[in-house]
């Protein structure tokens, strides 16, 4: 089975402009994710897909660099770009991931496709009913299920936000929803705002080990630490 993760990423965030290739630790933000995504033990390929916008320039610049493989596309119906990006590939299932998402743990990508290939469902996620962090959010589709699924699509929020579409008609499709052990659905390891970058940071700074082998337990068990140090 071949399987790709397709990055959505863009320069134009309206809360922090230009936070994917902000430097964490004097290392450019996606490079955290990607160094991170190469852990995993099934992906074929690491497909960033951004838009034709001038103000992305610097990610494809980004991506030369480090000889990741890139898509331009739409700006706003990011859904297009991953139904181009399928249609370049040929990836039987993709993993759809965020940019915004540093610290994403690999061994969650493992556990996601280990599911998937061992039974029959056309999407394996932990968003449709969250109980882990923003940030360590993982979905795993079949392509034609999402090609299928992007044909369907009318409303402008399904093509901005990709998956939208099937969580809306979640009866119409097989989907296994990853349920953590404890909920940590309150706890912020994305990065939206400057305060999550700087979170984000911190964290990176407490770790002992190369980041790419600090998982979600150790993650969090840094993310307490801090917060219990903060000033009342």
């Amino acid at each position: 089975m071949n399987i790709g993760a397709v990055i959505q990423a863009r320069m134009g965030s309206r809360r922090l402009p230009g936070k994917v290739l902000s430097t964490i630790c004097g290392k450019p933000m996606l490079e955290y994710m990607i160094e991170r995504i190469r852990q995993c033990k099934y992906l074929d390929n690491i497909v960033v897909a951004t838009s034709d916008e001038k103000n992305d320039n610097s990610i494809v610049e980004f991506c030369k660099g480090l000889g990741i493989t890139f898509y331009r596309g739409h700006l706003t119906n990011v859904a297009s770009r991953f139904k181009e990006v399928l249609g370049m590939y040929n990836f039987d299932a993709f993993l759809r991931l965020s940019a915004d998402s540093p610290l994403l743990d690999p061994c969650l990508i493992n556990e996601a496709i280990d599911i998937f290939k061992g039974g029959d469902f056309d999407i394996v996620t932990n968003v449709l009913k969250r109980t882990y962090p923003k940030g360590q959010s993982v979905e795993l589709l079949k392509s034609d299920i999402f090609l299928k699924g992007y044909e369907e699509m009318k409303e402008l929020e399904d093509f901005e936000h990709v998956t939208r579409f099937f969580y809306l008609n979640q009866n119409n499709y097989k989907i296994f929803n990853l349920i953590s052990s404890e909920d940590y659905h309150l706890i912020r390891l994305c990065v939206d705002t400057k305060a999550d970058m700087d979170r984000i940071t911190s964290i990176v700074r407490h770790m002992d080990k190369p980041h790419w082998s600090c998982g979600l337990k150790g993650l969090i068990r840094i993310y307490k630490d801090i917060a219990d140090r903060q000033p009342a």
